[in-house]
């Protein structure tokens, strides 16, 4: 048996000591989406820790075997929340000083609540990599000891004990849906899951933009992400650790991947099925569920979501009820061409039938045509596609875009039309860090020359800051502007090509 390898961490979840600080969370069946799903879905619910997340569990139960020597250095960590709230309250359960290194994104919810636990905060870099370097430099530098977040026997241990509440809460589990960062915790889930009952499926979920776990078992081993997204701020880990990767190869049964839109749709199950609103990393199992739900939709299995916490920047929500609808296929994005014609308008809005219009947008384009960016409800993505082609056989050429980018965070928040510009205009999307400033270096680093044609930004509740920025780049400035492209140090993409362009700027 594989976990017999792993023989003396199995042992250390057995005696791991956590409920000093823990608490034993309720296992809830979610009775709406067990229905739409045609299964049982139970939420683990870590989500009701003191500090609203797991990671109290092996934080504690790593600091708690410290040496007196030890303890005195004082204790380090890096996190992006919710590892920090718990050493810090940890420390204070102990007796520790305690300094947390904190990416420069990290939601202000979290940071607050580190601040309150008295836990001391540096804010540096952009993601948690460049927190931890710098924790690592401070523990060279003055003598810290580091509490890592994942990659530690006793903190795997401690986030272990939660299959050890699992098996005594549940009489059966087909399988078991836990959100990957690091691999801590679905390490800790899976030595004692696949140790007493091997049946049981262990499957890990993570967004398509920080598939560190996923991608490192499809290379067969440790691959080291260079850029990662960060609205799954929880979960947003370059690279999973080096004890968690020897353990997720031999025991880990799959890895599901999901979008912004699944997230954001399975923290509104959430919310619908126990009125609490989690995180985005909180709400990754929920929709990893439903995804391999969708991919397996034989029998009436057992199955369990962690959901993992629960500090969510209220900001944010906004940005996640843009997107639910999107991310449950019940609202499609058309650009639809109507006749600059009477009774056109008209004409279009009988081929809808009974779907709601979630928005509705018109750009002017001339005296022969004009273009309509429409949101329509619909049940299903099927659906979408069958209305799409009624109105094409009716004489409305339709664009689908309700898997654009550029228009679920630009095109449906702009009005105007198309400026008249010469063919040297181009149309970029960045990703600005959310910090002051950025916006400054952007524009003193674009070269003499490039003029800014269109610019639209958006804030996402502590996400990155998404800019849409149209730049007529002369041909004297190109060599600069390829120049400026790779030296900004902020992610970007060309939608010079996008077929949204061409409709709507």
């Amino acid at each position: 048996m594989q976990s017999e390898r792993f023989q003396d961490l199995f042992e250390r979840v057995l005696r791991a000591r956590v409920y000093e600080v823990a608490r034993e969370t309720p296992l809830e069946r979610a009775p709406r989406l067990s229905q739409r799903l045609d299964c049982g879905l139970y939420l683990k619910r870590e989500d009701q820790q003191p500090v609203f997340s797991f990671k109290l569990r092996g934080a504690y139960n790593r600091m708690r075997l410290l040496s007196e020597e030890e303890g005195r250095r004082g204790v380090i960590c890096a996190s992006a929340g919710n590892h920090a709230q718990g050493v810090a309250l940890s420390a204070g359960q102990l007796g520790l000083r305690a300094l947390i290194v904190m990416p420069a994104t990290t939601p202000r919810i979290k940071v607050e609540a580190v601040k309150a636990l008295g836990g001391e905060v540096l804010l540096h870099g952009e993601s948690y990599q460049e927190a931890q370097e710098e924790a690592q430099r401070l523990v060279a530098a003055e003598g810290w000891y580091f509490v890592h977040p994942f990659d530690d026997e006793e903190v795997i241990a401690g986030q272990g004990t939660i299959a050890l509440e699992l098996l005594r809460q549940v009489e059966q589990m087909d399988a078991v849906f836990v959100p990957v960062g690091g691999g801590g915790l679905i390490s800790g889930v899976a030595l004692v899951l696949k140790r007493l009952f091997p049946q049981i499926q262990v499957i890990g979920v993570e967004p398509k933009d920080a598939a560190s776990l996923y991608e490192s078992l499809q290379a067969g081993e440790r691959v080291f992400l260079k850029e990662v997204g960060l609205f799954a701020d929880g979960v947003a880990v370059k690279q999973v650790g080096e004890l968690c990767f020897d353990v997720c190869r031999d025991l880990v049964d799959e890895v599901v991947l999901v979008d912004t839109d699944a997230i954001c749709a399975a923290i509104k199950d959430a919310y619908e099925d126990t009125r609490s609103i989690l995180e985005p990393a909180g709400a990754l199992a929920i929709a990893g569920a439903k995804a391999w739900r969708k991919e397996h939709p034989e029998g009436s299995p057992e199955l369990v979501a962690l959901t993992c916490g629960a500090n969510m920047n209220f900001d944010r929500l906004r940005h996640v009820a843009e997107r639910a609808e999107i991310g449950e296929e019940r609202e499609a994005l058309f650009a639809v061409t109507l006749k600059e014609e009477p009774g056109s308008f008209r004409s279009f809005s009988a081929q809808l039938g009974e779907h709601g219009i979630t928005e509705f947008n018109y750009r002017y384009s001339g005296p022969e045509r004009a273009q309509v960016f429409v949101g329509l409800q619909v049940q299903n993505r099927e659906e979408a596609q069958l209305l799409a082609a009624k109105l094409q056989h009716a004489g409305f050429p339709v664009e689908d875009l309700s898997g654009s980018e550029l228009a679920k965070l630009h095109l449906r928040h702009m009005v105007g039309g198309r400026a008249e510009l010469e063919g040297d205009e181009r149309l970029y999307r960045f990703e600005f860090p959310e910090r002051p400033g950025a916006l400054g270096r952007f524009l003193v680093s674009l070269p003499e020359g490039v003029n800014i044609t269109l610019f639209h930004y958006r804030n996402h509740g502590t996400d990155v800051g998404r800019v849409l920025a149209g730049l007529q780049v002369p041909t004297e400035t190109e060599q600069a502007f390829e120049q400026f492209l790779q030296t900004l140090g902020y992610s970007y993409r060309d939608e010079s090509h996008n077929p949204a362009r061409g409709l709507f700027f």
